[in-house]
């Protein structure tokens, strides 16, 4: 986190879940089709009884008037992201963070928070953000003061500050707090007001300060998105305050969310 890799030592925390074919009724009269029926009926063979000529499916609006139908589509592919990295996203999830770096050896990145919809991915606003001095590896290990790439999920949140109405379990501590210098001599202070763990190397479903290491504590871990103090983290992301809040607010354990983070070219794959 220029921020720390490992959370500190002393950490203690407390435990915080189609459409409506319409079918065409032609009324008869005496056996014979009034003309506005007859019209009708041509109508609705041509439209092939509702079923578009391009066999696109329609369905009914949730809440709209009896009837009315609209054109469902895939959920458009999200920007940035090769066929590797869109792999790693589960089906079910319905929130993205992408955080991306311009270049393997970057520190400096963007943040978008993404919403699947019934029409496909919607943007958030894009928030600058700051990852690890080195920049990204998808080999990380302890103290190589890079961030991992890759598609991890995001279930747990905490910091000093009380939480700021996050649906996200939120634990906080007087052992969030940090102080000290970063690379380029700005204070710390305040960095882990609030913090999200991103689920590499932890225990998902326990506080950020849990130090439980599944890989190995040579395989790092403490990776947070956390407050910016404006230069490079150790290994985490970080964004402002106020987008931090924002993200908090905004996350939802019923959609599922992940950050896909990485440099772009890696991204890409």
């Amino acid at each position: 986190m220029a921020s720390m890799i490992d959370c500190p030592s002393r950490a203690r925390h407390r435990a915080p879940s189609r459409g409506d074919r319409q079918t065409g009724v032609l009324l008869r009269t005496r056996g014979r089709l009034p003309l506005p029926a007859v019209l009708l009926a041509v109508l609705v063979a041509l439209a092939g009884c509702g079923a578009p000529a391009d066999g696109t499916a329609r369905e009914t609006p949730a809440g709209g008037p009896p009837g009315a139908v609209t054109e469902t589509t895939a959920p458009a592919a999200l920007p940035g992201l090769g066929p590797r990295t869109l792999a790693q996203i589960p089906e079910h999830t319905g929130q993205v963070v992408i955080v991306t770096g311009p270049g393997r050896d970057t520190n400096r990145s963007e943040a978008v928070l993404y919403r699947r919809t019934a029409s496909g991915w919607e943007a958030g606003p894009a928030w600058p953000a700051r990852n690890a001095l080195k920049g990204w590896t998808d080999d990380h290990y302890a103290g190589d003061l890079r961030s991992p790439v890759g598609v991890f999920t995001l279930s747990d949140a905490g910091g000093l500050l009380p939480d700021p109405g996050t649906a996200l379990p939120y634990d906080q501590s007087d052992s969030f707090t940090v102080d000290g210098t970063g690379f380029e001599g700005e204070p710390l202070a305040g960095s882990f007001d609030y913090v999200i763990a991103i689920d590499y190397n932890r225990e998902p479903g326990t506080s950020p300060l849990d130090r439980t290491r599944p890989l190995g504590a040579d395989k790092g871990g403490g990776i947070w998105l956390h407050v910016d103090h404006q230069g490079p983290t150790q290994g985490c992301v970080s964004l402002e305050k106020r987008h931090m809040e924002e993200l908090l607010r905004a996350l939802d354990p019923d959609l599922y969310p992940v950050i896909v983070m990485g440099d772009a070219p890696s991204l890409r794959r």
